[in-house]
């Protein structure tokens, strides 16, 4: 069954739900089985703050339970605070409901390299110096487990790859925001790409995971690997065509 939302980060310190359905109902959902405090990852988030974005769905329902969306993010561990690409009655709801309005294009980050302006003639007495600082920009970090993960137990690796030496049994919960490494079986969840990185990839050398997902992207043991996959060493990524599908594919040896 497709996925009725999809999240993703942008490049501004938040994330951004997009919805796929005009069925919030189905939405609010599929939300809470996941993310929700009884649901398959309900530590998954952390108070970020979100933006939602309604792209071009035409439906005046969709107002009618932007309340009760709203709440069911904030029990995901989210914290809503803006929307974009809405229409006329959705956005007077969505403002009504404490929301700002954004841009379609969300606005790039600036560089690390900060530089002043140059001094110049001005009608008042002031000088400007000019001053280049650059920040050096540290390498993605990696946490490294070494002992195995039980159910029950998750592990996070926040702003980080993620190397785990030992088998990750069912029940347990792996996630990070850059890659996976499993050097064991996986037979738990495994959660890569976590705040959006769409090029996050999960290696294990003995793949039969209950959960595997990449940037919000996921597919759950009820759906069988293939057997040239399942319980053999393996990478999952997303496909590169825009249709945000995994791809499982063979480590040869």
């Amino acid at each position: 069954m497709a996925n009725s939302f999809e999240i993703k980060s942008t490049q501004l310190p938040l994330v951004a739900l997009l919805l796929k359905t005009p069925e919030l109902a189905r939405v609010i959902e599929d939300l809470d089985a996941q993310f929700g405090p009884h649901g398959e990852s309900p530590d998954f988030f952390d108070k970020d703050m979100l933006v939602l974005d309604f792209a071009d769905l035409e439906s005046a329902s969709l107002s009618q339970a932007l309340p009760q969306l709203l709440t069911t993010l904030q029990h995901c561990r989210l914290k809503p605070v803006a929307f974009r690409n809405a229409e006329k009655a959705l956005a007077a709801k969505a403002l009504a409901c404490g929301l700002m309005e954004v841009s379609a294009d969300m606005p790039r980050a600036k560089p690390m390299v900060q530089t002043k302006r140059a001094d110049r003639p001005v009608a008042e007495p002031v000088r400007e110096i000019v001053r280049e600082v650059i920040r050096e920009v540290p390498g993605p970090a990696t946490l490294v487990i070494d002992k195995p993960l039980r159910s029950g137990q998750k592990i996070y690796a926040r702003g980080a790859d993620l190397v785990v030496l030992a088998m990750v049994n069912m029940g347990a919960e792996v996630v990070a925001d850059g890659h996976i490494h499993v050097y064991a079986p996986l037979r738990g969840k495994a959660m890569a790409g976590a705040s959006g990185n769409t090029r996050a990839r999960i290696f294990s050398l003995c793949l039969e995971p209950e959960l595997i997902s990449i940037a919000g992207i996921y597919r759950t043991s009820e759906n069988p690997l293939s057997k040239d996959i399942q319980g053999k060493p393996a990478q999952v990524r997303l496909s590169n065509d825009g249709q945000d599908k995994l791809l499982f594919e063979a480590l040869n040896p």
